[in-house]
């Protein structure tokens, strides 16, 4: 019988082992691709929580649980493709140019790929000039751009200004740890993320405004 709450406890505590041979387990008794995902997705969301609240979850936490998800979805991937189920959104990140830090950017996408947003990473160093065309191709629904350092948040300017020429419509959320509320307004940013573990939050309260 398949143990999807077991899942959820392997994903959360990192167990990539368990995770994997649990979610194959559910794939061979035949439980539906988005329920074994939506098992994956609670345990994200209470690791994201803890992190917030300053519960024992750091980011090596949330990178050992965030690669215990990537491993276990890549095995319902193709059933999830086979059957249709595609995500509610798209998101658009990457960080911003002059910065080459990744690690927040990729907790970022894999909080967004459990909040059912399927996430186009264009990496690190990304000019204003890339996260425009990144609109045209992919018309996503957020685009978020990172830094960690406050020499280089201030491209979040330009890259914020190429994004609005392309599309005004498409939410903007700012993220990294020298980012703030007042910051996000003033570069004309929709919103603003501390971390990892609140930008995929944000990413839902924008759309649901």
């Amino acid at each position: 019988m398949a143990d999807l709450a077991g899942l959820t406890a392997a994903v959360e505590a990192g167990d990539r082992a368990t995770a994997v041979a649990l979610t194959q387990a559910a794939i061979d008794d035949g439980v539906p691709p988005d329920a074994i995902l939506d098992a994956m997705t609670v345990a994200m969301t209470e690791v994201g929580s803890k992190f917030a609240c300053n519960e024992g979850v750091y980011v090596p936490e949330m990178l050992i649980s965030a690669h215990a998800m990537k491993e276990s979805t890549a095995l319902i991937e193709p059933l999830l493709a086979a059957e249709g189920v595609t995500p509610d959104h798209t998101a658009v990140i990457g960080t911003v140019q002059g910065d080459l830090h990744d690690i927040g950017k990729n907790l970022v996408g894999m909080m967004l790929k459990g909040a059912d947003f399927a996430v186009v990473d264009l990496g690190t160093n990304v000019a204003p000039e890339a996260f425009a065309a990144a609109v045209g191709e992919h018309h996503p629904d957020v685009i978020g751009i990172s830094a960690l350092l406050t020499t280089t948040m201030v491209g979040m300017k330009d890259a914020v200004a190429a994004i609005r020429a392309a599309d005004a419509s498409v939410k903007i959320l700012v993220v990294g740890a020298p980012v703030t509320d007042e910051f996000a307004a003033e570069i004309g940013a929709d919103g603003f993320a501390k971390d990892a573990a609140t930008a995929a939050t944000v990413a839902q309260d924008l759309l649901a405004a």
